[in-house]
C-alpha cells in the first residue's frame, strides 16, 4: 500500500513538473476575462459632488402633502429620492417662496415651508439630511445621504425686518434672492421694472444694502437672480463676500431680462461669485422664448388661471397656490416644442467662457417651470449634461468644479467673511444703524441713547432715508443730531 502511494506522488509530480515547462501542452484552455467597458462620462459624474442651487419642490410638500419618498411621473414632479439616486444629485438647495398674493402672511408662510423640508428630512433620515454649511455637505456626501438645504425666495418674505432674517438664518435658511419678480419695498426686481405703475429704487434703499451687510455677517449668500440690473451692480458694490445668482442664465443667448448680460457675468467674475445656470426653456432658447411670450397666448394663459382661481376659492380666504392652478401652466407651455439639450449646454458654456469656468454651476429651477430641454425630463437626466460637457472638451476637473464645486467654494468663502466680520464687530465698539434703531425700537430714554452715542460713536451716515426710519419710531430730534455729529470713520 505505501509503495503504490508512494508512486502515484511520483507520478503527479513529475506531471506538474511537465505542464510548467510547457505551458502549451495544458489540455484546457483558460477562457479570457471580459471586462465591462467603463463609460468615462458616468465615472466622472458618480465621482463628482453635484450641487443644485434652487428647486420649489416645498410648494409640493406643503400644497399636495407630497413625499419625497414616492416615485412620481415626470409629469407631476421632478424631485424625488428615486430620481435625486439615479442623478447623484447630492445637495439640493429647497426655494422657500412666498407668493406675493400672502402679503401680510408672508413670514407664516415661509415657516410652513421651512418646516415642510424638515419634515422630510425626519421622514427619511437614512436618505437625506439637513444641512447648513458647506462641511454639512460634504459630511453627507461621505455618508451617503442627500444634503437639503434652504434658500429664500424673494425678499419680500423677511417684512422689512432685519430680526426676521437672523431668525430665517437661525432656522437653517443660507442664502436670500433679494427679490422675486415683485419689486419690494427695499429693492427692484426685474420683473415688473417697466412697470409704471410700480414704485422703483433705483436699485436698492439703504436699508436694502444694510440687508446685504446683514447677510454677509450672519453668513447667508446673497443671491441676484431675479433683481433688476441697478439692484445687481449695487449688491456687488456693498456685498463683501462672493454672491450666486441661484437660477439665471445667458441674455447675450436668451434676450430674458431675467438672465445675465456678459458685462454681468464679467463683474461675477470680479466679485468670485457663481451663476448657477436655469434649465427653463424660456430662459435658455430664444426661439422657445419668442413663441411663448406672444401676448394673446400668455393673455390666454393668465385668464385660464384667474378663472381657476375664482371657481375654486379657499374658504378661508387664502390664495390659491402656483401648484394648484400649475396643471393649467403645464397645458399651455406644452404646446411649444422643447428646445434641444444644446440649448441647455450652449448657456453653460457661454457662461464658462465669458466669467470662467470657476463661475458657473447648475440652478435648475426643478418643480418650479413648465418646459425643460429635450432629455432632462427630472433629476434622474444630470448625467447627460456631464457627457454633453464632456464632448464639447471638459476636463474631468471643470466639470466636477461646474457641477458643484465652484458653489461649495462659494459657500466656504461666504462662511469666511461671516467669521471675519463677526470678529471685527466684537473689536469694534461703533454703534451701527441697526443698534440704534433697536435701541429706538425698544424705547430707551432719549438720554440713555445720547450717552451711548456719545461713548461709542456710530459706523454710518444719516441719510434722509434713515432719518426717516427713526422719526417713524419716534426716535428724539436730539437724538437724530447727535448721530449727525457721532460719525466715526
Amino acid at each position: 500500500m505505501k509503495l503504490k502511494h508512494r508512486s502515484l506522488v511520483c507520478f503527479f509530480l513529475l506531471s506538474n513538473l511537465a505542464l510548467a515547462q510547457h505551458p502549451h501542452k495544458k489540455s484546457a484552455k483558460a477562457a479570457p476575462v471580459t471586462r465591462p467597458k467603463t463609460d468615462p462620462a458616468m465615472a466622472i459624474h458618480q465621482s463628482a459632488l453635484i450641487i443644485d442651487t434652487h428647486a420649489d419642490t416645498p410648494q409640493r410638500f406643503l400644497d399636495e402633502n407630497f413625499d419625497l419618498g414616492q416615485d412620481t411621473p415626470v409629469s407631476d414632479g421632478h424631485i424625488d429620492l428615486d430620481k435625486i439616486k439615479q442623478g447623484n444629485l447630492g445637495a439640493e438647495f429647497f426655494s422657500i417662496w412666498v407668493e406675493p398674493e400672502f402679503k401680510g402672511h408672508y413670514s407664516k408662510r415661509a415657516m410652513d415651508l421651512i418646516d415642510s423640508v424638515y419634515q422630510q428630512a425626519a421622514r427619511h433620515p437614512d436618505k437625506m439630511a439637513m444641512a447648513f454649511s458647506a462641511d454639512d455637505i460634504v459630511h453627507a456626501h461621505d455618508q451617503h445621504k442627500f444634503a437639503a438645504l434652504m434658500g429664500i425666495e424673494g425678499g419680500h418674505a423677511i417684512e422689512n425686518d432685519m430680526r426676521l432674517l437672523r431668525d430665517f438664518y437661525r432656522i437653517g435658511v443660507r442664502y436670500m434672492t433679494l427679490t422675486w419678480s415683485n419689486t419690494n419695498e427695499w429693492a427692484d426686481s426685474s420683473g415688473d421694472i417697466q412697470d409704471p405703475n410700480v414704485k422703483h429704487h433705483n436699485g436698492m434703499t439703504d436699508f436694502g444694502k444694510d440687508v446685504v451687510r446683514e447677510m454677509n455677517r450672519l453668513g447667508m449668500i446673497v443671491d441676484i437672480s431675479h433683481v433688476s440690473d441697478a439692484t445687481f451692480y449695487q449688491a456687488l458694490l456693498v456685498s463683501q463676500a462672493p454672491v450666486i445668482a441661484s437660477h439665471s442664465s445667458s441674455r447675450e443667448l436668451t434676450n430674458q431680462p431675467r438672465n445675465m448680460t456678459d458685462d454681468m457675468l464679467r463683474a461675477m467674475t470680479n466679485n468670485g461669485g457663481v451663476v448657477m445656470v436655469n434649465f427653463y426653456s424660456a430662459f435658455i432658447d430664444e426661439n422657445y422664448r419668442k413663441a411663448s411670450s406672444d401676448p394673446e397666448k400668455v393673455k390666454q394663459r393668465d385668464a385660464e388661471v384667474e378663472a381657476y382661481k375664482k371657481a375654486h376659492p379657499h374658504p378661508d380666504g387664502s390664495p390659491v397656490t402656483y401648484d394648484e392652478y400649475a396643471p393649467i401652466e403645464k397645458k399651455w407651455a406644452a404646446q411649444f416644442p422643447r428646445p434641444p439639450l444644446k440649448s441647455l449646454i450652449d448657456h453653460i458654456d457661454h457662461i464658462a467662457k465669458v466669467a470662467g469656468f470657476d463661475h458657473v454651476g447648475l440652478g435648475s429651477d426643478f418643480d418650479g417651470v413648465t418646459s425643460l430641454p429635450e432629455g432632462i425630463d427630472s433629476a434622474a437626466d444630470l448625467p447627460k449634461i456631464t457627457q454633453a460637457l464632456l464632448q464639447r472638451g471638459y476636463t474631468r476637473e471643470q466639470i466636477h468644479k461646474i457641477l458643484g464645486g465652484n458653489f461649495l467654494r462659494v459657500m466656504h468663502e461666504v462662511e469666511a467673511t461671516a467669521k471675519r466680520l463677526q470678529s471685527e464687530r466684537k473689536e469694534s465698539a461703533t454703534l451701527s444703524f441697526e443698534d440704534i434703531e433697536l435701541m429706538v425700537g425698544n424705547r430707551v430714554s432719549t438720554s440713555q441713547l445720547l450717552d451711548r452715542i456719545t461713548q461709542h460713536g456710530v459706523n454710518f451716515d444719516l441719510t434722509p432715508e434713515r432719518r426717516t426710519r427713526l422719526k417713524a419710531q419716534k426716535a428724539d430730534d436730539a437724538v437724530l443730531e447727535g448721530i449727525a455729529k457721532a460719525r466715526r470713520k
